[in-house]
């Protein structure tokens, strides 16, 4: 598995550069269809050449990041994996219960992430120390609501709710709850 933070860099540059090579095509077309006198128009071979190209480039940006997704292994096959590690978490009137004051899990461990809620729609999600987010999901009342994921690498993580539920959501913060170790 691949970690998502350089998935996102790698992304970043990838689509950004996709982005520039589109407004440079828009830009140079814009120019040559208004510019004055003789040769105003863009020939159509000129430009059916480069929007193939645009197309081409994006549908291979896709196929290329598709495999650097770090969960879609665990997700596909999730019937197949078993996991080291099962962590049941409820959550209700703006509170997430723990098994545990803190949650050990070693490097390499697969975790599942098991997350009940009693009232309302909440989100779950992980957070490095540097406040990037590892993952999250969305945690519905009445629904299974788990995620599994390998950590690949030590670290303290935090635990946060990444989706509305109403003014005291904001302060649904865990701080250093998840340690993963060697």
């Amino acid at each position: 598995m691949v970690d998502s933070q350089l998935v996102l860099y790698g992304q970043t540059i990838a689509y950004t550069s996709y982005a520039i090579v589109i407004l440079l095509l828009m830009g140079w077309f814009g120019y040559n269809v208004s510019k004055p006198g003789k040769g105003g128009l863009v020939k159509p071979a000129i430009f059916y050449t480069f929007v193939g190209f645009l197309t081409i480039l994006g549908v291979s940006l896709h196929i290329v990041t598709y495999n650097t997704i770090p969960w879609t292994a665990i997700d596909l096959n999730r019937d197949n994996i078993q996991a080291d590690k099962v962590f049941n978490i409820t959550v209700e009137n703006h509170e997430f219960t723990l098994p545990s004051d803190k949650l050990h899990i070693k490097v390499g461990e697969k975790v599942l992430f098991d997350v009940t809620s009693n009232d309302l729609t909440y989100g779950f999600g992980l957070f490095r120390q540097d406040n990037s987010m590892l993952f999250q999901m969305q945690v519905v009342p009445g629904h299974r609501n788990d995620i599994m994921w390998e950590f690949l690498f030590p670290g303290i993580y935090t635990i946060r709710s990444t989706e509305y539920s109403g003014p005291k959501g904001a302060q649904m913060i865990l701080n250093d709850v998840v340690e993963v170790t060697k």
